[in-house]
């Protein structure tokens, strides 16, 4: 059989350029204990490691994300509808893996995606962490949330923690905007609370102690029963986030975490949103990253583009009949935008 390539559509979302505010000119969170109070969610995310940042986007603007977010999956013609909970079935969906991601087909350049990436609310909310204006966004995947499971493989629980477990200390701030409502049964984040602020201590008592689990990064660590063990015993609960549409949530790298899947009628949809100060990234890093823009590829949550993807879908073994080398609609980034991919600050070409 021929692979059927879809072909781009010529107009989209253009993106205007974020009125980042004053206040990312304060000092950089260090996350170590020595921060002062803030009287905001910030101190939510030093003693918790997580924190929901409510409104970041307007719950009406979050709700057109959502309605682009299903258009998507309804685009690949293979008989997915959002109204019909029967469709939810891997024949009839584009390739999504078992945690509800969607990490080909250049659905991460997506112009919806890109928006919500620029939106004020979420830039604002990473430059008052780190300080700085200048930063870069990841390239990650999108997250679908069905809450109809009847033909989709299993979401096991997979708790883990993506950073290094020999590097410790804050080094990198997780996040996802939540585009739909988020209760308790609709599945989403669960995150051990104050893991973080145990971290070094915690793989200080384990390391060498466990059969670790295999990981294909260095910033990746998942926990064993015995690590679940070690966090029960040292008082951290894992809690379920909740959100309403246009919340942002945010995580230290440090705190373990997972998704579970929804167990009520309710889907849950999401887009992960990473920033890092550019100054954090080597200019070898954003020829990378630059790499990734130009190819419209993915990569991880590190905005410094450690790892890139590919937009080469893989359906049980083989290429999928229906393939994506850019997306449906390609994002026209204002100049602030397109400074989130990296590729103005690279000084030699």
């Amino acid at each position: 059989m021929a692979t059927a390539v879809a072909t781009p559509a010529t107009t989209g979302i253009t993106i205007e350029a974020p009125a980042v505010s004053a206040v990312a000119k304060a000092t950089r969170m260090r996350m170590d204990g020595t921060d002062p109070k803030y009287n905001d969610w910030r101190d939510d995310l030093l003693r918790d490691g997580y924190a929901v940042i409510k409104g970041a986007i307007p719950r009406e603007r979050a709700l057109q994300y959502a309605d682009k977010m299903y258009a998507l999956a309804e685009s690949f013609g293979k008989g997915y509808d959002r109204n019909d909970p029967k469709t939810v079935h891997p024949d009839k969906l584009p390739v999504i893996n078992e945690k509800g991601m969607l990490l080909n087909y250049g659905a991460c350049h997506e112009d919806f995606v890109w928006a919500v990436r620029s939106e004020p609310g979420v830039v604002d909310t990473f430059a008052q962490v780190y300080g700085t204006d200048d930063l870069i966004v990841s390239f990650d995947a999108i997250n679908y949330g069905f809450a109809c499971r009847d033909n989709l493989p299993a979401n096991k629980p997979w708790p883990h923690q993506d950073q290094d477990p020999d590097v410790p200390g804050f080094r990198c701030l997780q996040g996802l905007v939540n585009l739909l409502p988020n209760g308790p049964n609709d599945g989403g984040l669960i995150v051990c609370r104050g893991g973080h602020n145990s971290s070094k201590q915690f793989h200080d008592d384990i390391r060498g102690t466990e059969d670790r689990i295999p990981a294909w990064t260095k910033e990746w660590y998942g926990y064993t029963e015995k690590g679940m063990k070690w966090l029960e015993e040292h008082g951290h609960e894992w809690i379920k986030v909740e959100a309403e549409p246009g919340d942002l949530l945010l995580w230290d790298s440090r705190t373990p975490h997972y998704n579970v899947p929804a167990s009520g009628k309710q889907d849950r949809l999401a887009i992960y949103t990473c920033f890092m100060p550019v100054a954090d990234a080597s200019q070898e890093d954003l020829q990378r990253k630059k790499d990734a823009y130009e190819r419209r590829v993915g990569t991880t949550h590190w905005p410094n583009a450690l790892h890139s993807g590919t937009n080469k879908a893989m359906r049980n073994g083989q290429p999928d009949t229906l393939q994506r080398d850019v997306p449906m609609n390609d994002a026209k980034l204002s100049e602030r935008a397109f400074k989130l991919t990296g590729i103005p600050y690279i000084t030699a070409q």
